[in-house]
């Protein structure tokens, strides 16, 4: 795997699109036709647009401009608001590695962004926040827009998986969520150097608004990397490891990757979408039979997720996990 293995050929149209008009509309039927767009997407690619949010897009707008706003602060600002493992805050250029990933590939070398991480629910004790005039309502206000997003999934998540609602949303009442404010500068990329080195994430989805500078690459199975298409004013969704886990497999969390080579700075704003810190990850009932057990032992989400962290920035948490999958 090399930073030019990209394939010009893969079909860039693979990726579906959810249109989530009629179910913010409450028409009839909405939930179950998205449902099962949402159980093919899930199943074949790991990836999908959703335009029809609603998510007012100055806002997303907003919040590109806060994320530049925040790493040109002077280093000493920036330090004094470092994430550790109970915080979240700044991480500084190159202070992760894909160690959770099975797939970043031989040589592991730092990722060389900087990110800023803010944190809701689960185990972390707070978040640590910059001087900058209005930042944190600017935060929380995005925040509170796409945890609403991804709660408004939930349903449709359940009717992917021929399950009543009341099955999966339970487990979010108290979600864990993050924003990553990120900060891919220009960089000549050696060979194993990345802006992101190949992963999966750890999470239920996560939610990556439209970015006017391009750098994210997926490998849907059966594909080389491609590019996703530019659609304006749409999130792309992925699934993450522990859905991927919760329904036995039967839906991916797919391989991604992201390098800048833009020749300008990029900016990235993900957010991570999960379950309630103590919830049991235990594989859903219409993802089991006598010819497909469970493929993992039950864990709680917060686990996992400390494993996942302490994995990547044992030098930040000062905690270290082992190289195994729990």
């Amino acid at each position: 795997m090399t930073a030019t293995d990209t394939d010009p050929g893969s079909d860039v149209d693979l990726i579906p699109i959810l249109d989530l008009g009629d179910l913010l509309d409450e028409r009839p039927g909405a939930i179950e036709g998205l449902g099962r767009q949402l159980r093919s997407a899930l199943r074949e690619v790991g990836f999908f647009f959703v335009v029809g949010h609603r998510v007012p897009w100055d806002l997303v707008d907003r919040v590109y401009a806060a994320a530049a706003e925040l790493h040109a602060l002077p280093d000493e600002h920036l330090a004094s608001i470092a994430m550790d493992g109970d915080h979240g805050g700044y991480l500084p250029y190159a202070g992760g590695t894909s160690y959770a990933s099975e797939i970043a590939g031989d040589v592991r070398t730092p990722n060389l962004n900087a990110a800023f991480f803010v944190h809701r629910g689960g185990y972390r004790l707070g978040n640590r926040w910059p001087d900058l005039d209005g930042f944190r309502t600017l935060v929380d206000a995005y925040m509170d827009a796409a945890t609403a997003l991804a709660r408004r999934l939930l349903p449709v998540l359940a009717a992917s998986l021929d399950l009543p609602a009341d099955r999966i949303e339970p487990h979010f009442d108290d979600p864990s969520v993050t924003l990553r404010l990120s900060h891919y500068p220009p960089v000549d990329y050696g060979e194993h150097d990345w802006g992101l080195a190949p992963h999966t994430d750890s999470t239920i989805f996560t939610l990556l608004p439209a970015n006017d500078v391009p750098g994210l690459e997926i490998r849907p199975a059966g594909h080389g990397w491609i590019v996703p298409p530019a659609l304006p004013e749409s999130f792309l969704i992925n699934s993450g490891d522990m859905l991927k886990r919760w329904t036995n497999h039967h839906f991916r969390s797919t391989a991604h990757r992201a390098r800048n080579t833009s020749g300008g700075d990029r900016y990235a704003i993900p957010f991570f979408f999960g379950a309630r810190d103590d919830a049991v990850i235990e594989t859903l009932p219409t993802c089991v039979g006598p010819d497909d057990p469970p493929r993992h032992e039950p864990i709680t989400y917060g686990d996992y997720q400390r494993w996942f962290l302490n994995r990547n920035y044992a030098g930040l948490t000062g905690r270290t996990a082992s190289e195994e999958t729990p």
